[in-house]
């Protein structure tokens, strides 16, 4: 059930005809308490969509009732208007849920409404369309609608996306669209997480900040940084439990992690997820940004897309980065098999097996104890179809 598999959040999600092909486009989740505890964190793009912009600013008090999402449109770069127009949005959501009798937690405001878009940037939402489907998405709103909310996410996701993980008593549920543009400052994403535990904005913040540094930051499909990216985090202490909070970290980290390889298996085109693994680095930053430069080598992952073990580009890679190392002590695994040792030829490369989807790459620096896993995928024919062919 996703948004919904934790107590006292209801969703929805329907048409209202923001895309022009009648899918799904508009999605609601609301927090009925009784605590409207939340976080968030954002793009580190410069240029920030208006929704960015205002969720931003709405959740400096710590306090969300309600997120509002809606796919069709990223509302990016779009001026006053569209701000004016994520405001409009929030303020109709606010006035539809009270009007409905949703006031569970005090009563609903524009400044307790997240506002999240996503689809193609430089264009101004149909409000026309978008304000009139609030009150349908209000109408609709269910303690099962956590489905049909990931669906109306979509933009050329495949898949919709979904994460529940269950403890003693409490439970934290997500729900995620993602596809193209996969990198980190988050990863091209739009993230709704949810908890029935009894945690303070505080805590929330730690937790979500912890996890995804280690999760959806390191997605890195094609080094591209979306101007939306947004993961949410509401709890509604429904379940009147307050777990420890490393129990609840863990929990947190736990939903992201499986939300992030989600991401990756559905990325545009791809037929190999690629999982690269930094070892014996001089420090976990050293890993990260060794980690990010092989994910992003376009000569590697054709040759990956290929099932060509070519260790020479890892290498290459590697020696862009500032990292610690001897370029004579670098060591490389494809697949279980090191077909670099000290910096030159190692084992048989007609060993490794390359058949399957995921593919594992293994650096060893040589250089400390520190290590990091940066997820990646291979570069298709299907990848740049889509990509040249998205705003048509």
């Amino acid at each position: 059930m996703s948004v919904t598999a934790a107590q006292g959040f209801t969703a929805a999600g329907i048409a209202a005809g923001i895309k022009e092909n009648g899918n799904p486009d508009l999605a609601l989740v609301v927090n009925h308490g009784p605590r409207s505890a939340a976080a968030g964190v954002f793009t580190s793009n410069r240029v920030k969509a208006a929704p960015v912009l205002w969720s931003e600013q709405v959740l400096k008090s710590g306090e969300l009732t309600a997120v509002v999402l809606n796919s069709g449109g990223a509302n990016a770069c779009t001026g006053p208007q569209g701000f004016q127009d994520t405001h409009a949005t929030a303020e109709k959501v606010a006035e539809s849920l009270n009007s409905a009798g949703h006031d569970e937690t005090g009563g609903h405001g524009a400044g307790t409404v997240a506002v999240c878009s996503t689809g193609l940037i430089g264009l101004l939402l149909p409000m026309d369309k978008l304000l009139p489907g609030v009150d349908e998405v209000v109408a609709q709103l269910s303690p099962h609608g956590g489905e049909k909310a990931a669906i109306a996410i979509k933009t050329t996701d495949t898949v919709h996306k979904t994460s529940v993980v269950s403890r003693e008593g409490w439970t934290v549920g997500g729900m995620a669209k993602g596809a193209g543009m996969l990198a980190p400052g988050l990863a091209t994403m739009l993230v709704v997480l949810t908890t029935d535990a009894d945690v303070d904005s505080d805590a929330l913040d730690k937790a979500l900040r912890a996890a995804t540094k280690v999760t959806f930051d390191r997605v890195d499909s094609d080094g591209c940084m979306s101007t939306n990216d947004t993961v949410v985090l509401l709890a509604s202490g429904a379940s009147e439990v307050a777990p420890e909070y490393e129990v609840f970290a863990e929990a947190v980290r736990a939903v992201c992690d499986d939300l992030g390889q989600q991401l990756i298996r559905d990325a545009e085109g791809a037929s190999k997820d690629i999982r690269i693994e930094v070892v014996n680095a001089a420090t976990e930053d050293d890993a990260v940004e060794v980690g990010r430069s092989i994910a992003r080598n376009n000569l590697l992952k054709c040759a990956i897309h290929g099932e060509d073990p070519n260790w020479g580009r890892v290498l290459s890679a590697i020696g862009t980065t500032s990292a610690a190392f001897e370029p004579d002590r670098l060591n490389v695994a494809i697949n279980g098999v090191w077909v670099c040792k000290n910096g030159s030829v190692g084992e048989d490369r007609e060993l490794v097996d390359m058949r399957y989807r995921e593919v594992k790459i293994t650096a060893d620096l040589a250089a400390g104890s520190e290590s990091a896993v940066i997820w990646a995928n291979d570069l298709t024919a299907d990848y740049v179809h889509e990509n040249s062919a998205y705003s048509s």
